[in-house]
């Protein structure tokens, strides 16, 4: 078991949990992460979600298989796709008697001092009254992630960004993959689990690389990129599977799920 001794607690999902390969919208995972999310607060702890997923539910509700090239037409898609998307999230989680409460954040909100520290006070707010803050990069507003430049990488940073900013003690990763391998396992058979990373190398850097699926913009790499930030912080992240989300409370309860990306002792 892992003691993880965790009170405030950051979950990120990626797009590729939240949408099938079809294209069509995951119901099953937002339910069952809805769920999870509802448990752990019912448990006493403070939890934020950082979520991804707004293009790729703009595409499924425009019927679209391939996302457009031009910028304007992702902001578009991710406008529609956000609404869409806070609608299932806030069905899913009064479901589970849970209040969700969306935050849309741009890079330059963290630049500026100011603008920093009332974010931080609406999310502190927002856990006070138990409700669960759902963040996503304000796609509509922000290009950079949409033109590949980000330095969030489809919020996998961002998440540990808002994570080391709120004083949370765990980040769970939510991805397309069940952990850290020594070889990426769809190509290499032999390739095993790494249960605990004490610090992320460089050579683990440089091996990583290219997006889980073609509705996001992530990949290994930004979990490494993320993973780093939390160790810098003296904070812990798992990266486990988000193919069903009630493994959270497993996570949460100490058990080797994933990958633990935790400094010794």
């Amino acid at each position: 078991m892992r003691a993880l001794n965790c009170r405030r607690v950051v979950v990120k999902i990626g797009t590729s949990s939240l949408i099938h390969s079809s294209g069509a919208i995951n119901l099953r995972t937002i339910d069952r992460l809805a769920y999870a999310l509802a448990a752990l607060t019912n448990q006493g702890l403070a939890v934020v979600l950082v979520t991804s997923g707004a293009i790729g539910v703009g595409l499924d509700r425009l019927h679209l298989k391939a996302r457009p090239e031009s910028i304007a037409s992702q902001q578009a898609l991710a406008a529609i796709g956000q609404s869409e998307l806070m609608r299932l999230y806030t069905q899913r989680f009064a479901d589970y008697d849970a209040q969700a409460a969306q935050l849309l954040l741009t890079h330059d909100v963290f630049d500026f001092p100011v603008s920093r520290q009332h974010v931080l006070d609406t999310i502190d707010a927002l856990l006070a009254v138990r409700a669960i803050p759902v963040i996503n990069e304000n796609d509509s507003v922000a290009v950079d992630e949409l033109d590949h430049r980000t330095t969030f990488g489809d919020n996998d940073q961002l998440s540990a960004l808002v994570a080391t900013q709120i004083g949370a003690d765990l980040l769970v990763v939510l991805s397309d993959i069940d952990g850290l391998y020594t070889a990426d396992p769809r190509r290499d058979p032999e390739a095993t689990l790494i249960a605990r990373v004490p610090a992320v190398a460089p050579a683990q850097l440089a091996a990583a690389g290219g997006a889980g699926s073609r509705f996001g913009t992530g990949g290994m790499v930004t979990k490494l990129k993320a993973a780093q930030t939390m160790l810098a912080a003296g904070k812990q992240m798992v990266l486990c599977s988000g193919a069903d989300p009630r493994v959270l409370l497993q996570v949460v309860a100490g058990e080797p799920i994933g990958t633990w990306f935790c400094a010794e002792g």
